[in-house]
């Protein structure tokens, strides 16, 4: 992927309230497997914040203290602003870093957050690189695109397979988990609304501008012929894909 063609997407997503499929309601509902200590201050990562919509969800439930990774400082700009709008601008702290590297000491955090993002370096290796960083008996929550079924049509299985060679089933996802060091605290899967209505519908709803914007250049065109391709297999295929959170505790 180009400079330009990044740049181009990160504008399309990052007014929105979300890059990914999620919602606050799902956010508090992986944050509800957690045993929460009322008088506990907890140390937090939300890799892969993006504009931080999660992030400010937590950081108003619980007493926390959240650093926000990000690679993009547009994404930790918004997240700073809104931050600051609700008054958490002291709970919330942004890092612009690469997941891949994080500047972390072993053992820091009792929570580890990550929705949509641990793709991007894949599950498996994120979990062995990510979990150093957590504390024993630390929490870890992450959402993940996952197959709902054993069998897939064959149109969406290749394009999921060409786009993420590491797309399983939970059950593959929740044995990862355990083999390196987790138990299984919980999992559900989003509901189709936080794929259409939080995600999609936005993104829909701003291509006219973000073609408008960019000239309706090749580029520009390209990313929306992306999306819209990716917006028409979910929803002829949604009962056969989906993102499950997956909550889990370090033994």
């Amino acid at each position: 992927m180009t400079d330009q063609t990044m740049e181009l997407l990160i504008d399309l997503h990052r007014k929105n309230k979300r890059q990914g499929p999620g919602s606050d309601s799902d956010t508090l509902k992986a944050l509800s497997f957690i045993e929460i200590e009322k008088d506990k201050n907890y140390k937090i990562a939300d890799i892969g914040c993006g504009s931080g919509s999660q992030t400010i969800s937590i950081a108003k439930a619980i007493n926390s203290e959240i650093i926000a990774v990000d690679l993009f400082s547009e994404f930790l700009n918004t997240l700073e602003q809104n931050a600051k709008a609700e008054g958490l601008g002291s709970k919330i702290t942004t890092l612009k870093a690469s997941m891949e590297e994080l500047p972390f000491k072993n053992e820091e955090f009792d929570i580890i957050w990550s929705e949509g993002a641990i793709y991007n370096m894949g599950f498996e290796n994120g979990i062995k690189n990510w979990g150093k960083f957590l504390k024993k008996g630390g929490y870890m929550a992450l959402s993940e695109i996952t197959w709902l079924t054993y069998e897939r049509p064959l149109e969406i299985e290749e394009h999921w397979n060409n786009e993420y060679p590491e797309i399983s089933t939970a059950s593959h996802k929740i044995k990862l988990l355990e083999e390196n060091g987790f138990s299984f605290v919980g999992y559900f899967y989003l509901p189709q609304s936080s794929w259409i209505d939080s995600y999609y519908e936005p993104i829909e709803n701003s291509f006219n501008s973000f073609l408008k914007k960019h000239n309706n250049s090749e580029i520009a065109k390209n990313i929306v012929e992306g999306e819209k391709k990716e917006i028409y297999l979910y929803k002829k295929y949604k009962d056969y894909i989906g993102y499950g959170f997956y909550i889990v505790k370090k033994i």
